[in-house]
């Protein structure tokens, strides 16, 4: 049993590993809520690491970011942010907020994705990246108050909001999701719902217990939208003009056409 003590010690403290593999005492209440948050922490981070690639690759396959709108995933870059440097610098336990640092990783990807395609600018999207490193870089070091991070923190709340709005709207007025991926939006769905316990077992902390209520509830907005949309495609806007047929009345070949009937009947005269 003790060989198993090191595997399972992000998990299991010593004395809940006692309880549950010496007593068989699996009806603690302590060690049941503690053991289950830090399983759902590990499981939610190393979910983390690939909840975005499919938006990735599906954008990067198409070429294309329609449907997706920069203001929106800046303004879940900054959210996603101002929880990484806030848990950071308050010495919370990494498994209560470790995602934060994957999916920063993965929305900026996407963020300057949007502003390649969409944009047409590498330049720009290489300067968004640049800029939002040495940015991330002096929340997480000393150059910035903890008062400064817990204001952000609290700014994340209607950031969240408006944000997922913006991407709502805009999938109700495409009456499609664009290049939306569903495994990405189901995965930060049930993440932020499932970080609301692993909040309230390991930080306490209200702020962001309540940044993740109402980012569960928004996230479930946009995967309701995910459902509603499934077969739709965006609209083009405007319409196509299709060619004039070779051969037609109003085709080079047509006309030629009827320049010969118009010379045969001369030469009959």
């Amino acid at each position: 049993m003790d060989q198993l003590k090191p595997i399972l010690a992000p998990i299991i403290t010593e004395k809940c590993f006692d309880k549950f593999l010496v007593d068989f005492d699996f009806l603690d209440e302590p060690c049941l809520k503690h053991t289950l948050s830090k399983g759902l922490g590990v499981g939610i981070i190393a979910g983390s690491v690939l909840v975005k690639v499919p938006q990735i690759l599906k954008i990067m396959s198409n070429r294309s970011a329609a449907g997706i709108t920069f203001l929106s995933q800046a303004m879940e870059l900054f959210a996603i942010s101002a929880t990484l440097s806030y848990s950071y610098c308050s010495g919370f336990p990494f498994s209560a907020w470790g995602e934060a640092c994957f999916l920063a990783i993965q929305t900026a990807i996407v963020a300057s994705l949007v502003l390649l395609y969409g944009y047409g600018s590498a330049l720009l999207a290489l300067s968004f990246v640049v800029g939002y490193g040495a940015s991330l870089y002096a929340l997480i070091s000393d150059y910035t108050p903890l008062d400064i991070l817990w204001s952000m923190q609290a700014a994340n709340v209607p950031i969240i909001v408006i944000s997922k709005m913006i991407q709502a709207v805009t999938n109700y007025r495409n009456q499609s999701t664009g290049q939306l991926s569903a495994i990405t939006v189901f995965l930060l769905f049930l993440g932020s719902v499932a970080r609301i316990f692993t909040s309230i077992q390991e930080t306490g902390d209200r702020i962001v217990i309540t940044t993740y209520v109402v980012s569960s509830c928004v996230n479930a907005l946009i995967a309701f939208q995910m459902l509603w949309y499934w077969k739709s495609t965006i609209k083009d806007g405007h319409k196509k003009k299709t060619p004039a047929k070779a051969g037609g009345k109003g085709g080079k070949n047509g006309s030629a056409v009827a320049s010969k009937k118009a010379n045969a009947k001369l030469k009959k005269k």
